[in-house]
């Protein structure tokens, strides 16, 4: 068993795991604080997430990947991560969060509409004033202070990401569309997506936690949805329709 602390959306976890690819994933975020809680890894773990893994591709028509078990057991890890963190006021979202000036801007949406692009584009234009927090998912804490919003390990599969923590400034739906445009959006237009994006915990009562974080989010976040078409003046009209706004 390997074991070490990291501190992750301010809390310091323990990870207990079986293989040491768990601790060179999140070796950036080395901690030697106190412990606020910790998680082990066993072999039912893994094999659960290797089931869930091949039950997802065949959903989706895609072949089943043999997985190595070290891969399998570092989102093992980070299920029981997020499966705790309603705890902390703090929630997984799926999407790409990237800071302008100290400021963080959401990008959420299906998988294959671009937010990975979308955020390309965002550092190309903004150069050294751009900081990307993660690029995947990303911790999202809500908290009397606001909205923060927090890098992790677990930052997508071109590790794109920094151990950063940035206030949140608002969350955007992005779309494809032949011409760009960015609209202010209500809590009931953008609640769908932001309940079909936040990580749903198993626990009945960790569910309830989160629902309930989700829907101060939608309160104390500014919501929009983007139609883009991927070229470089989508930056101006998603920056310059968010900027100032809050």
């Amino acid at each position: 068993m390997f074991t070490d602390k990291y501190k992750i959306a301010g809390k310091v976890i323990e990870i207990n795991s079986i293989y040491s690819q768990v601790h060179d994933y999140c070796r950036d975020y080395l901690s030697d604080g106190n412990t606020d809680f910790s998680v082990t890894v066993s072999e039912g773990d893994i094999r659960a997430e290797r089931e869930k893994s091949a039950r997802e591709n065949e959903f989706e028509g895609l072949p089943v990947k043999n997985y190595p078990d070290h891969y399998l057991e570092e989102l093992a890890v980070y299920r029981k991560i997020c499966e705790k963190m309603p705890d902390y006021g703090t929630i997984l979202f799926h999407g790409s969060v990237i800071a302008v000036d100290g400021a963080g801007y959401l990008f959420t949406a299906k998988s294959g509409t671009g937010k990975s692009t979308h955020t390309r584009l965002w550092r190309e234009y903004f150069g050294d004033r751009a900081v990307m927090v993660n690029d995947d998912k990303p911790l999202i804490s809500i908290g009397e202070d606001g909205v923060t919003a927090h890098g992790t390990p677990y930052n997508g599969k071109h590790r794109l990401g920094t151990n950063i923590s940035v206030p949140l400034r608002a969350i955007c739906i992005l779309t494809r569309a032949e011409n760009n445009s960015i609209v202010r959006i209500s809590k009931a237009e953008a609640y769908p997506t932001l309940l079909q994006q936040v990580y749903r915990p198993k626990n009945p009562e960790q569910m309830q936690k989160t629902l309930k974080l989700v829907d101060l989010l939608a309160v104390g976040t500014n919501l929009y949805r983007l139609g883009c078409n991927m070229n470089p003046d989508a930056v101006e009209v998603a920056y310059n329709g968010m900027k100032g706004r809050f």
